[in-house]
């Protein structure tokens, strides 16, 4: 009982920490792409990649406002044939990067979702945004969020040292934000 009540008082302490302010600034960067009709690119390794998955699919599904243009999100995460191929035929770190130059344009945004914010992969997948499209970029990460809260434009940070209390809190951020979409989706 002493480990159940220890985890998830911390997670409530550190969602009582996120900035509220961080979560709404990054609400306010998708609405903007969405009404230039940009594209939203989500990528993350391991449990953050199935948050990426999982933002895919609700801010494609959860965001339907009727008579209203869609949200165009993909996670590149979902492809594993073309995943292993650049990791097998060329390195690990170009498995996002690749993609990206297939399918990114300029006024796109990329949300990158990493605990640490070091993965070698994501950061030249930012790096590649950045230069090559001018991309946003908004990192999801722990605290203090490496080299991706270094890069990104907006960063929200999950504060705590635990990496479960991280990826639970990047998939509350996910909520919140297409949510708040959602709604605002609805008065524009």
């Amino acid at each position: 009982m002493n480990f159940i009540d220890g985890y998830l008082s911390g997670l409530e302490a550190a969602i009582h920490k996120l900035s509220r302010q961080d979560v709404s600034a990054v609400v306010e960067a998708l609405l903007v792409a969405w009404r230039a009709d940009g594209q939203i690119f989500i990528i993350g390794n391991g449990g953050s990649a199935a948050t990426a998955s999982h933002m895919m699919n609700d801010i494609n599904k959860l965001t339907i406002s009727p008579g209203k243009r869609r949200f165009r999100g993909i996670a590149l995460t979902d492809n594993m044939p073309l995943v292993s191929a650049w990791g097998n035929d060329a390195a690990f770190a170009d498995v996002f990067a690749e993609p990206l130059r297939n399918l990114m344009r300029k006024g796109d945004v990329l949300v990158v979702i990493s605990a640490s914010g070091n993965s070698p992969n994501l950061i030249e997948a930012v790096r590649v945004a950045r230069a090559e499209f001018g991309a946003q970029i908004i990192g999801f990460t722990g605290d203090p969020g490496g080299k991706l809260a270094q890069q990104a434009d907006l960063v929200v940070r999950v504060p705590s040292p635990e990496l479960g209390h991280q990826e639970d809190g990047h998939l509350i951020i996910n909520h919140v934000v297409c949510n708040a979409l959602a709604e605002r989706m609805r008065t524009e």
